[in-house]
């Protein structure tokens, strides 16, 4: 019996790790949100307690293991020294008793993407991702565009320091709130932070406003803090960084101190999941040592949670343009962290059938992050939620889809007049045709009486002037202005267009790409395959798959051969004698000194009729990195096969390209 019941515990282990793994794997590799934080944190908890009680501990657990592997599309390096996750607690007298008469700094857990930087002779050298907690991703020339990084200090030795990438919560409404399309808001500001700083093209992240925020000084050659983390934040202050808020607390006065920071929780502009508390005395921090995961000398604290139980009226279903079906779910209004809150999205299918929802069951809810109203638990249990079988909107049939592992609702019915009011939405939005003067509203009007049924009809609205000028709203001038913006849209550019077709998974930077690849050819475009697609850099097979889906429909090239006969679509002028690269492959690799991403090389490297791919292959004319001795993959290959390595002045110099 004891065997059997130890056979059970070990059973449930194995899940709870492979489920944890994959959970913390979507969200901070892929910026994708499996399961809730409240979810996450019990089965972490639960896991946690088994292995106490087995003794077990598999070696992929993430009670050992920490953070996520490092994408490929950037360099990686090994941290200096390994990278830790903290303890935690929500309980705040534990907090004060694991003071045990010491005095510590207390400050914001912020909620962003763990960033290293290292200066050298008091400039900025290098800047890299926590990563697995070893291994991170080097964003050097991201971290440059950073709006309050210091990238000259007054210190001349090496300095080392750890901090928090964050987008504040006022920069991430604005962005929204310039995004016409619901669809295509970003979720959250920590998933948006982590994609602006993992970009390939720093153009992006400098636009996206993140900020740094110091809360570690690693090392700093020759410096004398008088063993006191304290004076290690005056320091960094003095070199020009913004640290973290802290405080020096001592067990009289940690309740007070935190009760400080729970009053600002509502208004503080930076995104936080709770608070960390570090003694203060570095020498006696480090003199205990640490866990197989966790350091001794900190400790992180969470927010409890404030549940409350309420009762599930009903599933909405909302539709989206891309023919996504979202439930959310609307209960008995509760008090939460001082507002009133009557609904929460249930994101997906799967999520939806994990909590086993069914109307009338009493559920918790709680605000994630005290922000983000979520269902916690179903107490009740019911499952009786009926999944629709036809689109709220249009009545036709849905299908439940399944990608990654997450099944998603969607309508099937091509025509659904949500799908196009949000695709004309789309269409006329400022990175696509930017046409002034169709809100949504209008747009919903207009497809009601028939004026639009396609792209094209836009650019005949004139045959329904009569009745737009008695509509609400409208008159002469308004109808005038919204023709003059009409007529202004058709002269554009091929990734406007492509962009402005609301293609899954095509969004404005990716429409550039494509046409840059395709040389602004819409008919190479259009009958690109699949497999010519993806072997594009930064395009995968899930938009190659869709791009090509869009293609291939019959329906979709009549409407766009309309639309392309109303427009005069610009192609970018090609200098005489500048495609000196014509014919030639590259393969660029690792930081450059010269430009301030990849992508800028690659551009260039374009323009000038070569082409740059992301493997090296017996076909590569060189591969341009500045480190020629590194031991990558890539420099391993070009020596395998006899393919050149030239470092970035090389290269410039050889193919005298000027900058």
């Amino acid at each position: 019996m004891i065997y059997n019941m130890q056979s059970e515990k070990v059973v449930r282990i194995k899940y709870l790790v492979e489920k944890l793994n994959h959970a913390a794997k979507a969200y901070y590799a892929e910026d994708r949100e499996l399961i809730s934080n409240f979810e996450y944190d019990a089965l972490y908890d639960e896991l946690q307690k088994l292995e106490e009680e087995t003794g077990v501990i598999l070696a992929n657990s993430p009670t050992v293991n920490v953070g996520y592997e490092a994408v490929d599309e950037l360099p990686k390096e090994r941290h200096e020294s390994p990278m830790l996750s903290l303890g935690k607690t929500k309980s705040r007298e534990e907090l004060r008793d694991w003071l045990q008469g010491n005095p510590a700094i207390l400050s914001w857990k912020l909620d962003g993407l763990t960033i290293v930087l290292t200066y050298y002779e008091g400039k900025l050298a290098k800047a890299v991702t926590r990563g697995n907690g070893e291994i991170g991703e080097v964003v050097t020339n991201n971290a440059r565009t950073f709006k309050n990084i210091p990238l000259t200090i007054p210190f001349g030795g090496k300095l080392v320091v750890r901090g928090e990438a964050v987008i504040t919560y006022s920069d991430f409404e604005r962005m929204n709130a310039e995004i016409e399309d619901a669809e295509a808001k970003y979720k959250n500001p920590r998933n948006l932070c982590s994609g602006s700083v993992r970009q390939l093209n720093n153009e992006i992240t400098a636009k996206r406003n993140v900020r740094f925020y110091a809360y570690t000084l690693v090392s700093a050659e020759n410096v004398d803090f008088h063993n006191s983390q304290e004076e290690q934040f005056d320091f960094l202050q003095k070199q020009g960084f913004e640290v973290v808020e802290h405080y020096l607390v001592m067990e009289d006065t940690i309740l007070d101190t935190i009760a400080l920071f729970e009053k600002k929780i509502d208004t503080y502009d930076i995104p936080s999941d709770g608070l960390v508390l570090s003694y203060d005395n570095i020498a006696y921090g480090q003199s205990l040592g640490r866990t197989a995961k966790f350091p001794r000398h900190s400790i992180a604290f969470k927010w409890a949670d404030e549940l409350r139980e309420t009762v599930l009226k009903e599933i909405e279903w909302s539709a989206s343009r891309t023919g996504l079906i979202n439930p959310v779910a609307i209960f008995e209004p509760v008090e939460l962290e001082g507002t009133t809150v009557s609904r929460a999205s249930v994101h997906n299918i799967s999520i939806l059938r994990g909590l086993h929802l069914g109307l009338g069951d009493r559920i918790t809810v709680y605000k994630a992050n005290m922000i983000i109203p979520q269902i916690a638990e179903n107490l009740t249990c019911s499952d009786t939620v009926v999944i629709p079988a036809v689109c709220p909107v249009c009545g036709k049939p849905t299908e439940i889809r399944q990608t990654n592992e997450v099944q998603s609702l969607y309508c099937t019915n091509a025509a659904c007049p949500a799908k196009c009011i949000k695709s004309f939405t789309l269409f006329v939005s400022r990175d696509a045709m930017n046409i002034d003067g169709l809100s949504e509203a209008t747009l919903e009007k207009f497809i009601d009486r028939g004026f639009i049924r396609e792209y094209a009809d836009l650019y005949h609205l004139e045959k329904y002037k009569d009745q737009i000028v008695e509509m609400e709203g409208f008159g002469e001038k308004s109808y005038q202005n919204l023709i003059d913006s009409i007529d202004a849209s058709r002269k554009t550019t091929l990734p406007r267009v492509i962009y402005g077709l609301g293609i899954a998974n095509i969004g404005a930077a990716n429409a550039k790409m494509l046409c840059r690849y395709f040389e602004y050819d819409m008919k190479r475009m259009q009958v690109a395959d699949v497999e010519t697609l993806s072997a594009i850099e930064g395009v995968g097979e899930v938009i190659a798959s869709a791009f090509v889906e869009y293609m291939r429909d019959e329906e979709n090239l009549r409407k766009l051969e309309h639309l392309m006969a109303e427009l005069q679509v610009e192609v970018p002028a090609v200098e005489e004698g500048s495609q000196t690269l014509t014919g030639l492959s590259f393969v660029v690799t690792g930081s450059l000194n010269h430009f301030a991403s990849r992508n800028d090389l690659k551009e260039i490297i374009e323009k000038k009729g070569g082409k740059v791919t992301g493997s090296v292959t017996g076909k590569t004319t060189c591969l341009i990195n500045n480190d020629i001795n590194s031991a990558s993959s890539k420099n391993k290959k070009a020596k395998e096969l006899g393919v050149p390595i030239l470092s970035e002045d090389d290269f410039l110099r050889q193919y005298e390209i000027s900058i």
